[in-house]
This record gives structure tokens, sequence and C-alpha cells, in this order.
């Protein structure tokens, strides 16, 4: 088995992600998160690294606040995607792309950051757990590592309120999967104790989609997606709630 590359989907995968209002849910929550964090640590440039980053969404945003950005991806055609859009951006970006497996990340080799994204890579990982506390070898003290992961009960929930119960007696195995279908994903309280494990405080969770992904196909008469991203902001942050997301966002201090 091998971690996915996203190549062969890099336009369908940016146009899907960031493209549509579940994207700007996902962007919302995780920015709103992000700029709580990183206010504990001051208004200092920051050295930063985006791991399986693909185009680069946060990266960009990151840059163009002044912080130094290294962006890691295994797909040679989400960073060219990326390339294209640092060009292209209104002001000079401070961000090294790298074409490698996060794996092959080195401490000798790039240092240590403040900061550590890895946003739905961890879903496509065969051996999660080991790769991610890779990742946290490259990290300063009081850094913070920002993992976003694809909730594995709120795949199951989602599937049976959809009437899929086939689906999830089958544990999601399938004869054909979607493109865009997650692998491996994973359990909260897996990722919670690989966070202790790891001596991490987290000190920020949300859930990401809380409620997009369990609407009724038939909304109300003047329905507003600008309220559903309110509402979404507000909730993502509580339990059940949390539980609930179909990504969770994890910031945790080392």
């Amino acid at each position: 088995m091998q971690d996915k590359n996203f190549d062969t989907l890099a336009h369908k995968f940016a146009k899907n992600i960031y493209g549509t209002p579940k994207g700007d849910i996902r962007a919302a929550v995780v920015w709103r998160d992000l700029q709580l964090a990183l206010a504990e640590l001051g208004g200092r440039p920051l050295r930063v690294l985006d791991a399986g980053g693909g185009f680069g969404f946060f990266s960009q945003k990151l840059a163009a606040l002044g912080h130094e950005v290294i962006l890691c991806d295994i797909s040679a055609e989400m960073l060219a995607l990326a390339k294209a859009q640092i060009d292209s951006a209104e002001s000079d970006l401070n961000i090294r792309l790298v074409h490698s497996p996060i794996q092959a990340l080195t401490l000798a080799e790039y240092g240590q950051f403040d900061l550590i994204l890895c946003h739905a890579v961890a879903e496509w990982l065969t051996d999660a757990r080991t790769t991610l506390s890779q990742l946290t070898e490259l990290l300063k003290p009081g850094g913070l590592f920002s993992l976003m992961f694809y909730n594995k009960e709120a795949m199951r929930f989602h599937s049976l309120v959809s009437g899929n119960f086939d689906y999830v007696a089958a544990e999601f195995k399938i004869k054909k999967k979607v493109g865009l279908t997650p692998t491996h994903p994973l359990f909260i309280d897996d990722v919670r104790g690989w966070f202790d494990d790891w001596n991490m405080e987290l000190v920020s969770q949300s859930g990401v989609r809380v409620i997009h992904d369990y609407l009724k196909h038939c909304q109300p008469q003047g329905f507003d997606y600008a309220k559903l991203l309110e509402m979404e902001l507000i909730y993502s942050q509580r339990e059940p709630y949390i539980s609930l997301g179909r990504y969770v966002h994890f910031i945790g201090r080392g």
C-alpha cells in the first residue's frame, strides 16, 4: 500500500476543496483557529512548514502576513498549481516549494519550525501515527502543530443518516472508491492519544463542517449560506458538534 498522490486529481481536488461552500467553511474554521493560536506567539515572523499542503492555500495566507513558509507535497502537479498562484500574487510571498514525501523531511536539512500544518493528509497515509510523530520532531519547543484529519465516526454517522447501512456494515469497504474519499479515516480519541504521547497540550479543538454535511437536500425558502457559515463557526467548538465534524482540527503546543 502507498500513500495517496494527487497528481492525477490535482485540479479536481483544488476546485472541490476550496471552490465550494464546504470549502469556504473549511477555510473559515481553520483560519479562525490558526489566528487565535498564533496570537499567543506574538507578532514576530515565524518559520512555517506546510506538510502535504497541496497548492498551499494556508501557506499563501501565512506568507502574505510576513511568515517564512516551506510548502512540501508529494504531488508535482499540486506544487505546479502552487507556483502559478504564488507567481501571480499581488505581493512577494516567501514560500519555498519542496517536492518530496513528508516522511523525507529531516531536522538536519530543514531545521525546526514555529508552526507545522498538516491538513487533510493523515487520512491518506498508510501509517499516519509514525509519519505525524516524525513531523513533531521538527517542531520548536513551544511551537504549534495544526492537524486537520478526516473523522471516521462522522463518516459513519453521515452514512447512517443517508441510509447507507450496507456500507457501514461492510466497514466502508467497497469495490470502487471515489477518488476523493479518504482511505484511512481516523478516530478522534486515537488522535487525542497521539497528542498525549507527544507531550503536546491541545490548545484548540474544532469540528469542520458540523452542519453542512448533514443538511437536508431541500432547504427552506430563502436559505442563506452566509448564515450557515456563521452557525458553523459558532458550533464548531462545542460538543457534541466537534465530534460530528466531517474533519476535526486540533492545534497542539509542543
